[in-house]
């Protein structure tokens, strides 16, 4: 990230004694910058290491030269700092013995560099030592200052050594209510003078501007979550799928980038446990330093309220912001619509136009919440969010709003108590993806007629998590033969799945992890002829497999991590020859011995003991 001192620490390096000392003081530095002239960079480092000015061009140097590097020199160590791209790293870079290389940069290079340190914002006592020295010079607050509204701005600040220095300097000398009007403007993510903007913001922006277009769109999408919140991966991959037109695997490798360049932050080693083929998202999360979501919103709010592709509200408030009610009666252009709120009366909305909206994220914090009314005007709403930080289950009012979302692809719904089915079985015909987390299901699914076909008869993809009164899932999901993912975890009183499941025959996921009550597969599910992936890890209570599994022909993979009761293998097992890769407990895998006998490329992993709480309330 700009602004965290790693060309100070660069510098501290170069200059210091002992490391001078071991190489010899052959430790040389050089800024590369965006538009470096890499030719005169590579002589300049090469006539500093060898000793010898060099006459002609540089690739003119015999690359025997180059490798065995300068004869009886001793160890060199090259600090590069300023580097933008991995191009500019693979010219720069000498391999010839003894040579070091410490590359200063915002982005990772993975592929050439074998050890990374990543910088550390400063901790809260340090944070506001640096902007004491640049708001009051001196190391601590004033007797005359306010010391807890000094305190509130710095920690606006979040760490960063760049935006203690700049903000603290640009409110030197100023009174008190430009101090608490600085506060305020910066819990918005709104700049506070031309300094912050020009020093800060512009500075931190060159690393974004270099982004590829839609790369560079995916990570102004960042800002329309809320701040200090993880950003479930599961919603941020399917908004950029809906929205800029994407595969999920290009959509992940954009989120690889982000983090690669340090401008997100991926929880639980997510770069590699959900780039396998058939992972699951629900497990992982997205977090953002709070300047870089600053950075979002300040380059998404260069437009007209009403022209923006992207309409946030930027921290929680009790109401919608003012600006909004004095535009209202102008249509919106907004892309993605973010609202962030406590609870939601009737009489909290008012009506507001939204014809080219694709994206509403509701995020709120109360056991009751109002859909807002203008819902029904948004005939393009692709994906649908809505995600309660409060701390029971909340219902909902005003159900009808769904009557007219014709277009919707994809539903997310966190900490919600579902209305029973009869009442909202208004049929959501282009629906293909539903996620349920943490929400209550009883009432909505108890003794349930709906033919749930009719209400989502496209249906492809249903995620069920932490959802931990759902007992069992109605006989109908098995008359949805769109269905191709059915991801069931963490769902602690499920007992069985539906006799019929194996009617099912686009399925080719099926994921039942964590559910310690499951104590049986049923016997239709060999017919599920598309299945590729089969997750029943954590089904403690599990103990044996349909005796036809071998009928599973298609099926690649299976995870069954932590089934201690399961004893034995079915015979057919032998069959599945499709199968590539088994992940299991140590115990597990000695009955896997025979069918890896029979079973061409079949790997048999023995998995690491992992324990997640990341889903816990913050």
């Amino acid at each position: 990230m700009g602004g965290s001192g790693k060309t100070t620490l660069a510098m501290e390096i170069f200059k210091d004694h002992k490391i001078r000392g071991y190489f010899s003081d052959r430790v040389f530095f050089e800024t590369i910058s965006q538009s470096a002239n890499l030719d005169t960079i590579k002589m300049k480092l090469w006539e500093q290491i060898s000793g010898n000015l060099v006459l002609g061009a540089y690739n003119q140097i015999p690359e025997w030269q180059l490798k065995l590097g300068p004869r009886d020199k001793g160890p060199v160590l090259v600090i590069l700092d300023d580097v933008w791209s991995l191009s500019q790293l693979e010219e720069l870079i000498f391999k010839f013995p003894g040579c070091k290389t410490l590359v200063v940069s915002r982005f990772k290079f993975p592929s050439l560099v074998t050890r990374t340190y990543e910088m550390e914002l400063l901790n809260e006592e340090a944070a506001l030592s640096v902007f004491c020295r640049a708001a009051f010079d001196q190391e601590s607050v004033p007797r005359t200052a306010d010391k807890k509204l000094v305190w509130q701005v710095a920690a606006e600040c979040r760490g960063l050594p760049l935006a203690l220095k700049v903000i603290g300097a640009s409110l030197r000398d100023q009174p008190p209510k430009i101090w608490l009007s600085a506060k305020n403007r910066l819990s918005r993510g709104e700049t506070i003078s031309d300094s912050h903007e020009t020093k800060l913001l512009e500075r931190m922006a060159a690393s974004i501007e270099c982004l590829s277009g839609k790369v560079r769109e995916c990570f102004l999408d960042l800002g329309c979550f809320p701040e200090d919140k993880k950003i479930p991966l599961d919603v941020l991959i399917n908004i950029w799928m809906e929205i800029h037109d994407l595969d999920e695997p290009d959509a992940f490798a954009i989120l690889v980038e982000l983090s690669n360049k340090n401008l997100l932050t991926l929880v639980n080693d997510a770069q590699n446990k959900a780039g396998d083929l058939y992972s699951s998202y629900h497990d992982f999360s997205v977090t953002q330093h709070d300047v870089l979501r600053d950075l979002a919103l300040h380059m998404s709010g260069h437009d007209a309220l009403n022209n923006r592709r992207r309409l946030v509200m930027p921290r929680r408030e009790e109401s919608l912001p003012k600006d909004w009610q004095r535009n209202k009666d102008t249509p919106f252009e907004a892309q993605i619509v973010s609202i962030h709120t406590g609870e939601m009366k009737e009489s909290d909305w008012f009506q507001m136009s939204f014809p080219k909206a694709e994206v509403l994220i509701l995020n709120f914090a109360s056991s009751v919440y109002y859909l807002p009314p203008f819902i029904a005007t948004m005939q393009n709403l692709k994906a649908l969010v809505l995600i309660n930080y409060g701390t029971i289950s909340a219902t909902l009012d005003n159900l009808s709003a769904f009557t007219t979302l014709s277009d919707l692809r994809s539903l997310w719904l966190e900490k919600i108590t579902l209305p029973p089915l009869p009442k909202t079985t208004i049929p959501l015909k282009n629906l293909c993806k539903i996620s349920l987390v943490l929400c209550e299901l009883t009432n909505s699914l108890r003794g349930s007629k709906v033919d749930l076909s009719m209400t989502f008869p496209r249906l492809s993809n249903l995620t069920i998590d932490h959802c931990i009164d759902l007992k069992e899932l109605p006989s109908s999901i098995c008359e949805i033969s769109s269905l191709e993912s059915i991801s069931i975890s963490n769902c602690h009183d499920l007992t069985e799945l539906p006799y019929e499941l194996g009617k099912l025959h686009c399925l080719s996921i099926l994921r039942v992890y964590a559910c310690p009550a499951l104590w049986r597969l049923p016997p239709s599910v060999c017919s599920l002829k598309r299945l590729k992936y089969l997750d029943i890890s954590q089904c403690v209570n599990l103990t044996d497999l349909p005796e036809e599994l071998g009928h599973l022909t298609s099926l690649e993979k299976i995870d069954m991590r932590e089934c201690s009761r399961l004893r034995s293998l079915p015979r057919s097992s032998s069959s599945l020859k499709s199968l590539g890769h088994v992940v299991c407990d140590e115990e597990t895998a000695l009955l896997w011995r025979e069918a890896e006998q029979v079973i061409p490329d079949l790997r048999v992993q023995v998995a690491e003991e992992c324990y997640n709480l990341d889903w816990l309330v913050d």
